[in-house]
């Protein structure tokens, strides 16, 4: 059953990243608007959702979006920071574990679970390290102090299937920079998602990423 589970997401993961691999980072979203954010990012081609632990009554959001949207999106939290918050997101059905840091007690725990974790890592140590503790992809963090030649260095000495996902100040604009150095895809914090933003406007600002990527894998 376990390993039925664990292959099961593992597909859904595959899946989804093939069809847009962008994830909606919502921090700072209250429940009572999780559910239209919710489906506003999936209508506009989203399928990877993410509502970091640090928001307004964050479970309760995850548990909301998880609920409301097909399987072939996979819900979960962002800023998990201990085996405890792995725990209660599998009791509410999420599917994803989004780390800042490389803690590989969080990691095991998030696959114990069958639960899909990226990690934040800034060093290839950081990344070997959580990568022999069971880590899905890797959140290159913050992005910011981490340029295109670094993404590319380290793109040289890990796994060629390994999925590179920077995070932290990400816009339309700066993609290109980041792909052609080896990244597979990219957490969207604030050019994607701020707290209180109607959702018209967050409609507005995911069909200019879901353009942006759909661009740079058309040439």
């Amino acid at each position: 059953m376990t390993d039925a589970r664990a292959i099961d997401i593992a597909a859904r993961f595959d899946r989804a990243f093939s069809t847009l691999p962008l994830v909606a980072i919502l921090r700072g979203l209250k429940p009572v608007e999780a559910e239209e954010v919710g489906v506003t990012l999936y209508e506009a081609g989203f399928r990877l959702i993410e509502v970091p632990l640090n928001s307004p009554d964050p479970f309760a959001s995850i548990a909301t979006i998880r609920r409301r949207l097909p399987p072939d999106a996979l819900v979960g939290a962002g800023t998990v920071l201990t085996v405890e918050a792995v725990k209660r997101l599998a009791e509410i059905g999420a599917d994803l574990v989004v780390m800042p840091h490389a803690d590989t007690a969080v990691i095991r725990a998030a696959k114990a679970h069958n639960l899909i974790c990226a990690p934040g890592v800034a060093t290839a140590t950081e990344a070997f390290a959580a990568l022999a503790a069971g880590a899905d992809a890797l959140k290159l963090f913050p992005a910011e102090m981490i340029p295109p030649a670094i993404v590319k260095a380290l793109r040289a000495v890990l796994p060629r299937d390994l999925r590179l996902l920077p995070v932290g100040g990400v816009t339309p604009d700066t993609m290109r920079a980041y792909v052609d150095a080896g990244a597979a895809g990219f957490g969207l914090g604030s050019a994607l998602y701020s707290p209180g933003l109607p959702v018209e406007h967050i409609a507005v600002r995911a069909k200019r990423f879901v353009e942006a990527w759909a661009a740079l894998n058309a040439e």
